[in-house]
């Protein structure tokens, strides 16, 4: 599970790292200019490492499958190298994934400004750009993002139905309760990643604004990878158990050194 959490990490880090700088260095120097080449390389990077994190979750779900539904196999099925070609196979179809998308979108002669309307360089938008006929392009590369996400979404509802019925099956109420605390934090990013690129990708044209398309972007290329290690850093107990003293030393005056003021009833710090 560590080992497929580092190369969740690795893809979060990216794909912030691809969006963000850019955008806050054009915020504060008032320049919302980017190079061709630019562009393209920030539209290969952003779906190299979103399709990345996207196979490097369901390789998690079924990691999360068989150490609850067939805990003995686990060391078969999920061995070290296993889990090592599994996670080189997630990247390396990325990467061709990636490449694909970025050569068949740049191949497109560019003749309607050259105005975006985003944070940052999205397929859709580029698509907006082209003078040509590119309606069979752009068709092409919705049915490939529907069926990425459908085969993912459906993959993800099997596996998790086998999972939460193994557990019910389990006799003692720990032991369900360590199961599910492993699940949820999985399952709370796969929510959260997959309802986000719905919202993104397949909401009807007639609701298309600019600025509702903005805050899309915003939603799903920020804020998953953002939340991805706070979810699941709070799985540690260590972590729950500062966050609750500190919590609990912040709205409690027993633990402040500040003197009290009572007036009418209430306490005060000054």
């Amino acid at each position: 599970m560590f080992f497929f959490l580092f190369n969740l990490a690795l893809t979060d880090l990216g794909c912030i790292c691809t969006t963000v700088p850019k955008a806050m260095h054009n915020s504060l120097w008032d320049n919302r200019n980017i190079s061709y080449a630019g562009c393209a390389a920030q539209v290969f990077f952003f779906l190299f490492f979103i399709l990345a994190d996207y196979f490097i979750l369901t390789i998690m779900c079924y990691d999360r499958y068989v150490s609850i539904c067939k805990p003995l196999h686990y060391g078969t099925l999920l061995g070290s190298r296993a889990c090592a070609h599994m996670a080189a196979t997630a990247w390396a179809s990325a990467f061709l994934n990636a490449l694909l998308h970025t050569a068949n979108t740049f191949s497109l002669p560019l003749c309607q400004g050259n105005d975006l309307g985003q944070f940052f360089c999205q397929v859709p938008q580029i698509f907006k750009l082209s003078c040509s006929n590119s309606y069979t392009r752009e068709l092409g590369f919705l049915i490939g993002s529907v069926f990425l996400l459908f085969g993912f979404f459906v993959f993800t509802v099997f596996s998790y139905v086998q999972i939460f019925r193994a557990v019910l099956r389990i006799p003692s109420e720990q032991g369900q309760h360590k199961a599910f605390s492993t699940c949820l934090p999985h399952l709370a990013v796969v929510s959260l990643v997959i309802s986000t690129s719905f919202f993104t990708y397949l909401k009807p044209l007639s609701v298309s604004f600019p600025s509702l398309d903005l805050s899309l972007s915003v939603l799903y290329s920020v804020i998953p990878p953002a939340l991805n290690p706070l979810i699941y850093s709070l799985r540690s107990q260590e972590l729950k158990d500062a966050l609750r003293k500190k919590v609990t030393e912040q709205w409690s005056p027993e633990g402040s050194d500040c003197p009290l003021l009572t007036v009418n009833g209430f306490q005060f710090i000054s």
